[in-house]
């Protein structure tokens, strides 16, 4: 704890100095009474903003490592914790005005830039830049050989994620607006993968790199009754991955027990494949207002991406194919395939007006997806009587068509109360085929047909208050997936009042109960979360404020599920209950010996109970010291402490001291 002493300690003694007393300045001469004061504010100066600079201290983790990176993965060193400034150009022959944001430079965990260039009633220019690192590492995460002692995430990942969107608007605040835009997604690292291999999976070296390339342009139209946009795009895919085994020696996996007298293990793997896809898509929305009772609105967007796939992989070790009851020492696998997916979705919709007090909102979704694919592959398998080659042809479709219709009417009984009601219905079929039939499943239909009744308050009862309220019913015949919304209620309410000018508290609570009464599936979930808030800021915040929140949630599901290894039905039931409090006080201190300063103190909390019990903590304080116009000191302290009662070697605890100056122009 000796860097809280020595933040304190600094901020007592920066405080403690005396700024030098200056002259006092000469009285100035009586201005004319023609240069009275004028109520137009002095232009804005042609640069302004600021820039933080610091650094930051971690004092070491005390625990997991591998937890601390995965959740918090803050580090010491210089940081450009933030900075943003305005550039206006006088002239304005090449542009106007130069905005530029950044924060949190210096090797953190997620950094932004943004930019904006704009010369009005020509073109708007912005540019957005995430770099991520994604350290994905809980090490009793997808570990199924925790029960045998053995600590080791099955599906970790050690990423940098870098996002970039760069758009270019022409003639803004015309009619006729066009546009250009360009993305760019890419993602690359190591990790951990498991190698699956009939009846083990064996967890081995994963290696990935993928990007994606979004190109589009369009116009958009703006007339004063009819607004309308028309887009035209493509993109571009990529995804490699390599999987190998690492360093020399026996992979048992995660099945010991043997098999027909024999262990299986892998003792080499290089293992490679390679995604390329494009697609070009067509996108167009509207929204209109033909007559002073109706507003309508529509989307559509069309795409057919087209993949590619080439797959190489090289093993050995003791294997079995389990549909010939085969043990082999080796096998060669390569595969080629190719699958084309036509994607329409469009929405239309309407508010209708038939009384002052009305109001219809018809709406219709469509989702329609076909999909055909085919491969072609070429195993080899090495056993004792030699080798054993295997062809396969495989084409496979899949269809998938989903609906919703929708009717809500809003109707305000008086100035101060609204009512909702509303109908909602959903239905769809989906469908696959693979063929020819061999271990894969050969064909598989399902269907989902859903009926939702909408109701919904929105009431006012004094001009400071407001109090919402949404609840749904549905009941379905048959859904696509096991989890998926079947027979439900879902409510939720919020509500806030502003006591006063200086004090304000709000509420919500939302609840979701959903059931699966199906043969095989009896699925049971609940959540409920309430929380409330107050912000507490007398005199304005001149001296001081005060804002805390706290927020109970309670989740639970119960589901049946077929257990892969023997195959037996299993259940699966997870509970949380858990508490989230946080609290800030801020002081604006008064000048003390000639600074202004700032002390913020607080941080949150998270406490939970049930299946996986677990604490978090994170206590903070915060001071800002005015040395002058344009610097100011900042400095901060941070604790964090993560703990799980059934897992304690996933716990940890480290202290963070960050100081800098803002330099303010």
């Amino acid at each position: 704890m000796k860097y809280p002493v020595i933040f304190f300690a600094s901020a007592l003694t920066l405080l403690a100095q005396t700024p030098p007393v200056a002259a006092p300045p000469a009285a100035p001469a009586p201005a004319p009474a023609a240069a009275a004061a004028t109520p137009v504010p002095a232009e804005q100066p042609n640069f302004s903003g600021y820039i933080d600079l610091g650094y930051r201290w971690e004092t070491g983790v005390y625990g997991s490592n591998s937890t601390y990176r995965s959740i918090v993965d803050l580090g010491s060193g210089p940081k450009l914790l933030g900075t943003e400034f305005t550039i206006l150009n006088p002239n304005k022959r090449f542009f106007d005005r130069f905005d530029v944001r950044a924060a949190d430079w210096g090797d953190d965990p997620y950094s932004t830039f943004h930019i904006d260039i704009r010369k009005a009633r020509l073109y708007n220019f912005s540019g957005d830049y995430r770099n991520i690192a994604y350290y994905s590492n809980l090490p009793a995460f997808a570990d199924p050989l925790l029960s045998s002692g053995i600590v080791l995430n099955e599906q970790a990942l050690d990423t940098r994620k870098k996002l970039s969107n760069w758009r270019l608007d022409l003639l803004p605040n015309h009619r006729i607006m066009p546009y250009l835009e360009y993305e760019h997604n890419a993602d690359n690292g190591t990790g951990i993968a498991t190698f699956v291999a009939n009846a083990n999976e064996y967890p081995v070296n994963n290696l990935t790199r993928n990007s994606t390339e979004n190109y589009r342009g369009g116009v958009r139209i703006e007339l004063s009754w009819f607004h309308a946009r028309l887009e035209q795009g493509g993109t571009t895919f990529k995804d490699d991955q390599q999987l190998n085994s690492g360093a020399p020696g026996v992979n048992y996996g995660n099945f010991y027990s043997p098999i027909l007298g024999q262990t299986l293990d892998l003792t080499s793997l290089s293992e490679a494949y390679g995604v390329r896809g494009h697609s070009i898509y067509t996108d167009a929305s509207f929204s209109a207002n033909p007559v002073s009772w109706a507003d309508l609105y529509g989307t559509f967007l069309y795409s057919e991406p087209v993949s590619n796939v080439n797959f190489r992989g090289l093993d050995t070790g003791s294997q079995v194919l389990l549909s010939e009851v085969l043990f082999y020492t080796g096998e060669q696998n390569i595969i080629s395939s190719i699958a084309k997916m036509p994607h329409t979705s469009a929405n239309l919709g309407a508010e209708i007006r038939p009384f002052r007090r009305v109001r219809l909102i018809p709406s219709w979704v469509t989702d329609r997806m076909h999909s055909t694919g085919s491969s072609i592959g070429q195993q080899t398998l090495t056993t004792a009587g030699g080798a054993v080659p295997i062809a396969s042809l495989l084409n496979s479709t899949l269809v998938e068509n989903l609906n919703q219709a929708e009717m809500n009417v809003f109707v305000d009984v008086a100035r101060n109360l609204t009512l909702r009601g509303g109908y909602r219905y959903v239905w769809g079929n989906a469908s696959d085929a693979i063929l020819p039939i061999a271990e894969l499943a050969g064909y598989e239909q399902g269907k989902i047909r859903r009926n939702v009744v909408i109701a919904g308050v929105s009431w006012h009862p004094i001009q400071n208050a407001w109090l919402n309220f949404d609840f749904e019913n549905g009941a379905s015949g048959s859904t696509y997936f096991r989890t998926s919304l079947y027979n439900y209620q879902k409510a939720r309410v919020r509500g806030r009042y502003q006591i006063s000018s200086s004090f304000s508290v709000s509420a919500s609570a939302n609840i979701l109960n959903n059931q699966n009464p199906s043969p095989g599936v009896k699925y049971d979930f609940l959540s409920h979360q309430e929380s409330g808030s107050i912000l507490y800021s007398p005199g304005g915040g001149k001296i001081w404020d005060f804002e805390g929140s706290y927020t109970r949630s309670t989740l639970r599901s119960d589901i049946s599920y077929l257990d892969p290894e023997f195959l037996i039905t299993d259940r699966s039931f997870y509970r949380d209950n858990s508490h989230t409090l946080s609290a800030m006080f801020d002081f604006n201190m008064p000048g003390w010996l000639g600074y202004k300063t700032k002390l913020a103190l607080g941080g949150s909390a998270f406490l939970s109970s049930g299946s996986n019990p677990t604490t978090f903590y994170q206590p903070a304080a915060k001071l800002s010291v005015a040395l002058n116009k344009h610097v100011s000191w900042q400095s901060e302290w941070r604790y964090y402490g993560f703990n799980e009662a059934f897992y304690l070697y996933q716990g940890f605890r480290t202290e963070m001291v960050t100081t800098g100056v803002r330099i303010t122009r």
